[in-house]
């Protein structure tokens, strides 16, 4: 927990410009919020959310490689990852995709995964004179150890440098 607690707070120094929020968190289930803004159009933005290998951190894979990340953007896809021997691992599943606008993810990401937890993970894109604010929204709610309310600002940290990621990655396209 304390390397959790460490690794999530240099992913918060990470995250820059983003502005965090942790809106809620109680026992039983959090929501934390990010919201940034992307010189970049929505399409690009699009682009490269549907991509997590161009932005995920490797750190917080399993294979410890972003490059074995993907995400099925259509109702029923998966955010996936390849790992050695032909394992791989489900991390959530698409909900929601509208192309350029809004994408929602179901399931449990990192350490929930094998809690009693599950989540929405939301991201809305809106666009205005050429930027694209992203907001990305985690909404957890269920059973863990000692309560969720604990983890959400480690998760929220993590989340901030997810999407410090997808702005430089959009950026730099």
């Amino acid at each position: 927990m304390k390397k959790m607690i460490a690794a999530a707070s240099l992913a918060l120094l990470a995250a820059g410009a983003a502005r965090a929020e942790v809106v809620d968190a109680q026992p039983n289930g959090f929501e934390v919020r990010r919201e940034v803004v992307v010189a970049a159009p929505a399409s690009v933005v699009w682009a490269i959310l549907v991509q997590p290998s161009k932005w995920w951190s490797s750190a917080h894979t399993w294979s410890g490689s972003a490059a074995n990340l993907s995400i099925g953007a259509a109702s029923g896809g998966c955010f996936c990852e390849r790992l050695p021997n032909g394992g791989s691992v489900l991390h959530m599943t698409t909900i929601h995709a509208a192309p350029g606008q809004k994408l929602v993810l179901s399931g449990a990401l990192g350490p929930l995964q094998t809690s009693g937890a599950t989540g929405a993970l939301a991201f809305v894109l809106t666009e205005k004179d050429g930027l694209t604010t992203v907001t990305a929204t985690y909404d957890v709610g269920g059973y863990v150890r000692g309560g969720l309310d604990k983890l959400a600002p480690a998760v929220d940290a993590v989340l901030g440098q997810q999407v410090a990621g997808l702005k430089a990655a959009a950026e730099a396209k």
